[in-house]
């Protein structure tokens, strides 16, 4: 069963990984996309976010501090879903619905980051607290 667990983690993981790269890499034209929501200081926002994704990823996949790595997480996932993903104010219904898709993914991570906050001791892991 620990062979899964990592396994999950490897996967879960992943996401956030290439997201935070993406921030990255793509950062102007994530930074137009965040500067289109009225965030303050786009591109700051952009890398920071960025930052969050890879440090709670890196956290989750080798079980370095989880607990923190999933806060981390959280942290980027709950204002975001909530701001970057507000499809209630849409009017294009092809906008509006990709918008509520990512929502609701963006809502089960956090879910999920939530569940694996009660793990005390992660099979596998570098390191727990």
């Amino acid at each position: 069963m620990e062979i899964l667990f990592l396994i999950g983690r490897v996967l879960f993981s992943g996401l956030f990984l290439v997201s935070g790269l993406n921030h990255v890499m793509q950062l102007d034209g994530m930074a137009q996309y965040a500067q289109s929501k009225r965030i303050p200081m786009p591109k700051v926002a952009v890398a920071g976010s960025g930052a969050l994704l890879v440090a709670g990823g890196l956290s989750v996949l080798l079980g370095i501090y989880p607990s923190i790595g999933l806060t981390l997480l959280l942290v980027f996932l709950v204002p975001t879903t909530l701001v970057m993903h507000n499809f209630w104010v849409l009017e294009d219904e092809r906008q509006k619905q990709m918008e509520r898709v990512n929502f609701m993914k963006n809502l089960a991570l956090a879910g999920t980051c939530l569940m694996l906050l009660i793990i005390e001791r992660w099979p596998l892991a570098w390191w727990n607290l």
